[in-house]
């Protein structure tokens, strides 16, 4: 039997260069091409196919889209008891796009039991021009005028591509989280790519998708008008 072969993407021919979704690996599960750059246009690019950057230090650069995607739509967000109450006590304050680079440097930053991280030098910088582009946004919780947590990812018509959180303080991104969902449903944005289910997201929700249903929905929901600029919302829940 033919071991699976990985498809190499050349720098700079993303237009023509991406694979069909269908020779995606089985294992490790969704790895789908190699190679290319990480330009804003490339990243747009894949993200509205349904693609999505990951690898370590020393691996080229890899493109994964797996099989089931972990996805929340907005709309079927509903905090846990819990969360809720931390939500009325007020106890961060909510910033949307004051802090973005910091956002991505936490987010890199070693996790417990974590050998290295995958967003490299190279990704952080990467995400910082998107950022400057409008496309690319932070959700911020901030406590005595310390960030303690939050997320980062990139908005597409009415999609919001998860890319990382992180908290120094109990709930700190689940607070960030539900002031995410809260804003993408006062601005038009119905769904939330999470990526790959873990505990923590399925604790917020996230739910299996099967990845042609995926494909499909971002095909449209991705394609709608960027929702491009700096994002302004209020501290209120």
């Amino acid at each position: 039997m033919t071991a699976p072969r990985l498809f190499w993407v050349a720098q700079r021919r993303w237009r023509t260069g991406w694979p069909p979704v269908e020779l995606a690996l089985a294992e490790p599960n969704g790895l789908l091409a190699a190679g290319g750059d990480l330009e804003p246009e490339t990243l747009l690019d894949a993200y509205r196919r349904g693609f999505f950057p990951w690898f370590g230090p020393d691996d080229p650069i890899l493109w994964w889209c797996p099989e089931p995607r972990a996805v929340l739509w907005a709309q079927d967000f509903v905090p846990s008891r819990s969360l809720a109450k931390r939500l009325r006590r007020r106890e961060f304050e909510v910033r949307f796009d004051t802090a973005f680079d910091a956002v991505v440097a936490a987010c890199a930053a070693p996790r417990p039991g974590a050998s290295g991280t995958w967003i490299t030098p190279a990704m952080q910088a990467a995400y910082g021009e998107l950022h400057r582009h409008g496309y690319a946004h932070s959700v911020e919780a901030w406590q005595d005028g310390e960030l303690v947590g939050g997320l980062y990812g990139v908005a597409l018509g009415q999609v919001f591509f998860g890319e990382s959180m992180f908290a120094r303080r109990s709930d700190a991104s689940k607070v960030a989280f539900a002031h995410l969902v809260r804003y993408l449903l006062g601005h038009g944005g119905r769904l939330i790519d999470c990526q790959v289910a873990s505990a923590h997201l399925t604790s917020l929700g996230a739910v299996d998708m099967p990845r042609a249903e995926f494909l499909t929905c971002i095909e449209t929901l991705a394609r709608a008008p960027d929702p491009r600029g700096p994002w302004h919302g209020d501290d209120d829940f």
